[in-house]
């Protein structure tokens, strides 16, 4: 969580529109993928794995 924080912080608030992956057919923006981490859902957990594995964070 904490490595998706500073890239997070860092990004220009335009930018946290955009997709940054796509789980299950559905696009996850930044912004969504804040929301789910931060409320630490299971969706949350799986965004920071696979961010994690491609190297986003």
């Amino acid at each position: 969580m904490e490595r998706f924080m500073k890239v997070y912080s860092y990004l220009p608030l335009e930018e946290r529109k955009l997709t940054v992956l796509v789980m299950d057919g559905e696009p996850i923006s930044w912004a969504r993928a804040y929301k789910e981490i931060r409320d630490k859902t299971g969706l949350g957990d799986k965004i920071l794995r696979k961010m994690a594995e491609k190297d986003i964070i």
